[in-house]
């Protein structure tokens, strides 16, 4: 075959992710790809199978832009799923099993997937949630001895994508090579101010976070990743495990988060890097074997997906290890700020600094003009890693992009050397008396007491002050507080406008699925209660 006609394919599919596996598979067969739960999955055993299974979606009438939707836990079938979703031009769109069945098939009905994969012990879940939709997917078990052994035809109840290719061959199937534009991962947002979206990730978006994440994590072949976050969420594909699987290096995979069980394995296993966020730290550091267990392997140890307190920060540094705040988001593929390790002490509470291949700015968030030098506003992405846009919702995509730009809806503060610090959510700011109001600041406050295990805060509103703060504090085991004590406590931390107005102890507060808390929810609780006591 000619240069003439092999040159453009390649050009197009440089930065496809179908191709890793089969490159490391050829420079190092035999090392370790996958452990999990002690069962271990080659580099070759890994591009064989997912190869195989790529060759069975193309021979059962996939094409590219087709969507399967897995429902499982963290697993080496799942990973083997990814890659032949990659290698086939196929969009893998992981589901959380911590939905209910209204939620999941809320999410099914939009990702609208041609084959839908099933975890043995979630069959209950998945067929609750397909006996809701009008058009059911087909389903298939997870694993070699379900759909990588026989692979069902798709089912095509509504049309594909509207993105997706019209070339078809004799089959029906949309025929051609993979492209880096091609959808890869199909992600739903944590859904925290409502309606969860599917972010669409492309091949390209996922090659240049990763690209960027080695410019800075400088990870090899000889590196073990501890993978606890949920392969549902965005942090379990593209912060760490999917460049361990470029470079060559081990992924432990874990189902769940059990603190001594993860410093067990930092030990046992001789954990390199790690990926968690803030609660899983907190967790992690109040486990009775934390101030004696062996962590010197663990050599970068990154937190996001929300503000790590300053004191938890101190406690893991005095244990030696450099733990870093960064900070990402889903529609960013997720990476966009970083903090270097030997920045980690000095700059306690910031994100750091752009990665490499990303653009950041901080606007206005009335104007929304550019700021120059130190700055605080709503923080801007820019660059290869920024999403597709959110599958059939064009004017959810509108909304977050201006000019170029991603708004993140986040209010940063930027210093004078260009380093970034994440105040809090735009969203989640209410204005007391005509001042800001941050919630993650009295926050912070209330969890620098004692008895304070747990603190969220939402604007109310106020006939007298235009709005004001309510907190809800969770009280650690063993120890007593009461409201009076909080407030008297808040009082002496922070000015008078931020200070509370009530604090509510409960004994929970609700999360998403990677523990962020969901404020909406709170609010939503605090209308409903005064609502009824006003119709009482």
């Amino acid at each position: 075959m000619s240069s003439s006609t092999t040159g453009p394919a390649l050009a197009d599919g440089l930065h496809t992710l179908g191709r890793w596996t089969t490159d490391r598979s050829l420079a190092a067969p035999h090392r370790v790809a996958i452990d999990d739960r002690g069962c271990t999955l080659l580099y070759s055993e890994l591009e064989r199978r997912a190869a195989a299974l790529a060759a069975g979606f193309r021979a059962a009438g996939y094409g590219i832009g087709d969507r399967i939707a897995t429902l499982t836990g963290n697993s080496s079938d799942h990973v083997v799923a990814f890659f032949a979703c990659a290698k086939a031009g196929l969009v893998l769109v992981p589901l959380s099993w911590r939905l209910s069945p209204r939620e999941l098939g809320a999410q099914l009905e939009l990702a609208d997937p041609q084959l839908l994969l099933v975890e043995g012990e979630l069959d209950a879940l998945a067929a609750a949630a397909c006996a809701l939709l009008p058009h059911r997917p087909r389903t298939a078990a997870l694993g070699p001895g379900g759909v990588e052994k026989s692979v069902p035809t798709p089912s095509r109840a509504r049309p594909a994508a509207p993105e997706a290719p019209e070339a078809t061959d004799g089959t029906g199937a949309r025929r051609r090579e993979v492209r880096d534009d091609d959808a890869l991962l199909m992600i739903f947002t944590s859904g925290t101010e409502g309606a969860s979206k599917a972010a669409v990730l492309t091949h390209a978006n996922c090659f240049w976070n990763n690209l960027s994440l080695s410019r800075t994590l400088e990870m090899g072949s000889s590196d073990v990743v501890l993978a606890v976050l949920p392969q549902f969420h965005v942090g379990g594909w593209n912060i760490q495990p999917l460049l361990a699987w470029w470079t060559g290096a081990t992924v432990v995979l874990e189902r769940g988060f059990e603190p001594g069980r993860v410093l067990q394995l930092i030990a046992e296993r001789g954990v390199t890097m790690l990926m968690g966020v803030p609660t899983q730290y907190l967790m992690l550091a109040e486990h009775p074997d934390f101030a004696h267990a062996e962590l010197s392997s663990l050599r970068h140890a990154v937190v996001g997906g929300a503000p790590m307190p300053a004191p938890l920060l101190r406690i893991w540094h005095r244990r030696g290890v450099a733990l870093s705040q960064g900070y990402g988001l889903t529609e960013a593929s997720p990476n966009v700020l970083c903090l270097a390790n030997e920045d980690a002490a000095r700059m306690v509470g910031y994100s750091g600094k752009p990665y490499p291949h990303v653009a950041v700015a901080v606007a206005d968030p009335v104007t929304g003009e550019i700021l120059d030098g130190a700055a605080t506003g709503e923080l801007l992405v820019g660059g290869p890693g920024v999403f597709a846009g959110y599958f059939r919702d064009a004017a959810a995509t509108e909304a977050v992009m201006a000019d170029g730009w991603l708004r993140t809806g986040d209010l940063v503060e930027r210093d004078a050397e260009g380093y970034i610090k994440v105040v809090d959510r735009l969203k989640d700011i209410y204005i007391s008396g005509g001042e800001n109001v941050a919630p993650a600041e009295v926050e912070a406050a209330l969890l620098g007491h004692p008895a304070v295990a747990q603190a969220a805060v939402v604007g109310v509103e106020d006939e007298r002050w235009g709005e004001t703060g309510v907190a809800f504090v969770v009280v650690r085991p063993g120890m007593a507080t009461d409201e009076q004590e909080l407030l008297e406590h808040c009082a002496s931390q922070l000015a008078r406008f931020k200070v509370p107005v009530r604090i509510e102890t409960v004994a929970a507060l609700p999360r998403t699925a990677l523990n962020k808390v969901l404020r909406a929810r709170l609010r939503q609780d605090l209308a409903a209660r005064t609502s009824a006591g006003a119709r009482a």
